[in-house]
């Protein structure tokens, strides 16, 4: 089990409860969750030829395929003991995790190449988030890269794709996208559960697999 870096345990209290939650409120599984809600805000034409009964189906299917049920997975090898702690803290941990996801992902993909009343954007990110659980499986085998990092900068980068596919201007969503990619990263680096070589590789890999999503679905 990797123990606490000197630099987590030399922190105040304070901060690393903040650390801790912080890391929560944007933990990847959520991500897609929020960065659904965040298109149907800033793209509801996108949606008009949905019906609300449909779409209210839709954002269930996203939470439930992209966060509850990889998350009910890994609940279940902790307690089937296949792995000891929920939190993934060892590399050989993230294994199972890793490959559940990616079937959960792949799925939410291949549902959304047929969706014709959604933004083809979202088809991008589905795969995107998809290939980067696959990068991330290899990884693994040689270092334990940032998940956070990884999921942060895969929505920083969508949010960028997004406006740059639509020609919109969406300066503001970015610059609090850039200031939420770093207040994560801090918190994953202030908890000590990451060095900074895991913390900028999650970043570089998240964005480049959205742009691989983006130039795949273009």
């Amino acid at each position: 089990m990797q123990q606490p870096t000197a630099q987590s345990t030399q922190q105040p209290a304070a901060l690393k409860a903040v650390a801790k939650l912080v890391s929560y409120l944007f933990h990847p599984l959520f991500l897609p969750t929020y960065i659904f809600f965040w298109v149907l805000l800033r793209l509801p034409f996108e949606f008009a030829g949905i019906t609300p009964l449909t779409l209210f189906a839709r954002k269930i299917t996203v939470f439930w395929m992209t966060a509850f049920f990889p998350a009910f997975s890994v609940f279940l090898l902790w307690r089937l003991k296949f792995i000891d702690n929920i939190f993934l803290k060892t590399q050989k941990e993230r294994i199972a995790p890793y490959i559940i996801t990616m079937i959960f992902y792949w799925w939410m993909w291949y549902l959304s190449r047929n969706f014709t009343d959604q933004p083809i954007v979202l088809k991008f990110f589905f795969f995107g988030i998809f290939t980067s659980t696959i990068f991330a499986l290899i990884l693994n085998s040689f270092f334990k890269i940032s998940m956070h990092a990884m999921g942060i900068g895969g929505a920083l980068a969508f949010v960028i794709i997004t406006g740059f596919y639509y020609g919109v201007y969406l300066g503001t969503d970015i610059t609090i996208m850039v200031l939420l990619a770093g207040l994560v990263c801090t918190a994953r680096l202030l908890l000590g559960h990451h060095n900074n070589l895991q913390i900028y590789a999650g970043l570089i890999l998240g964005i480049l697999c959205q742009l691989i999503g983006y130039w795949a679905g273009t």
